[in-house]
């Protein structure tokens, strides 16, 4: 990265942005005119997905599709995702279409018909303490994409014996955690943050066999500061895309 006249070039990979590349530039990422890719780093996008709707799945999509198939999400699994927003539709999506039995735990139900439309079999508000009774040691699989400070202990409760919680989203504050919700039912907490190229390309393929795309708002460019006051509201269903024409 530069700074003034100096170039820090601190690691010797090179990241999307803010990294040097190997002129010792700094990298802007999907704000770059032009770059040059090893062929090896390339993804193919299928032709039934539309390209403004397929680039989240380079972030959302893969971000649930790797803990779904390494936790083998499918045909008589019970699966929740915590959180319908920019990650967990994806998660739903692609649950839906892997065969598992997909739940919504989410805070409230204004967004219910979105999740079902989209393939949750049930949709459940966790601001009602009767979901932690009625759910517990339900699910096999627990997916949570939500950032906020959850009581995790609450959460375990709901996966069955030898099941799952997969962290994705990442709290502002370490969160509280008690061994006996893990070693009462033998329940493993872990985490999953995104996958490689080859597992990418197999998410993009399936997604294209599926007709999965990514739920999207596009906008000119003109309104980011607009779009960015709205995600400070939570005002944003699911993913914003900025039209990179209007640059022009």
């Amino acid at each position: 990265m530069q700074k003034g006249n100096q170039q820090y070039c601190t690691t010797g990979t090179t990241f999307t942005y803010n990294s040097c590349d190997k002129q010792g530039q700094a990298t802007q990422g999907g704000y770059s005119e032009k770059i040059v890719v090893d062929e090896n780093y390339v993804l193919r996008i299928p032709d039934g997905l539309p390209l403004d709707a397929a680039a989240p799945l380079l972030c959302a999509g893969i971000t649930l599709y790797s803990p779904l198939k390494h936790w083998q999400a499918g045909p008589g699994k019970k699966v929740a995702i915590i959180g319908l927003g920019g990650l967990g539709h994806m998660g739903v999506k692609i649950g839906h279409a892997l065969g598992a039995e997909i739940s919504v735990l989410s805070q409230s139900l204004k967004k219910e018909a979105d999740g079902k439309r989209m393939g949750a079999h049930d949709y459940f508000a966790t601001s009602d303490e009767s979901t932690f009774t009625k759910l517990k040691n339900h699910f096999d699989l627990i997916i949570n994409t939500v950032s906020s400070d959850l009581d995790w202990n609450k959460y375990l409760g709901l996966a069955n014996i030898d099941g799952s919680m997969v962290l994705l989203g990442v709290p502002e504050k370490p969160v509280p955690m008690g061994a006996f919700p893990l070693i009462s039912g033998r329940r493993s907490l872990a985490g999953s943050m995104i996958g490689g190229i080859a597992e990418t390309q197999e998410m993009l393929d399936f997604c294209g066999l599926h007709n999965i795309p990514a739920e999207i708002e596009t906008i000119p460019i003109q309104k980011v500061n607009e779009a960015y006051d709205r995600i400070l509201k939570s005002d944003v269903r699911y993913r914003f895309v900025i039209d990179m024409a209007s640059l022009k």
